[in-house]
Formats: structure tokens, sequence, C-alpha cells
């Protein structure tokens, strides 16, 4: 199963959360790796819709929202590096619908 391409990937969780470096739970570090900073946000977001374009979603657990599911394989960076990740996304209990949660590192 693919994550529809209309899923919804909120601007906030890339330029709130996944770009801005945290105390606990830190992501920028790893996206910048790949060259993502919070002055290319579109670029995260283009790489992440080709990464659930082109990977299997797997689902993983079911509560009172919906079904997640997991996305994992490698984004594609903008400095041609590409970052091994898991992406989480749920579908919507109430209508269906498919929104992006977080990304982390994948662990080998």
């Amino acid at each position: 199963m693919k994550i529809p391409d209309v899923a919804v990937i909120p601007e906030e969780k890339l330029t709130r959360y996944l770009l801005v470096p945290r105390l606990k739970d830190d992501k920028s570090k790893y996206l910048a790796q790949a060259g993502f900073t919070q002055a290319n946000p579109e670029d995260l977001l283009i790489a992440i819709r080709q990464l659930i374009a082109t990977n299997e979603a797997v689902k993983d657990n079911i509560n009172e929202y919906g079904v997640f599911y997991l996305v994992e394989g490698n984004l594609p960076g903008v400095n041609n590096r590409n970052l091994a990740v898991v992406t989480v996304w749920l579908q919507s209990k109430y209508d269906g619908s498919f929104r992006f949660i977080t990304l982390k590192p994948k662990k080998n």
C-alpha cells in the first residue's frame, strides 16, 4: 500500500518541529546532513513526498484516532546525500484522510 499523494503534511511540522534544534528528539542535525534547513523547508516537503511515492506503507498500530503506518526508505537530500528514515503517518478513523506525524532516523 502507498500513502496517497494528497496526504496532509503540515508546514508547521517541518518549520516548527523537524527543522528546529531541540534539546530532546532533535531531528534538525540529522536532516542538515542532507542539506535540509529552516531556509528550505519546501525541499524537505518534496523529499518526503518522493519517499512515499516510491516506498510501501506498513501498518504499525491502531488507536482511537485511526491507523498508523510506517514508510521506510532513503530520503533524497538536496546535497545528493540520502538519509535512511522512517516516516509515521495516521489514517484518520473519522474521514479516512492521511496525515504526516513525524520522521525519524532509521536504526540499523
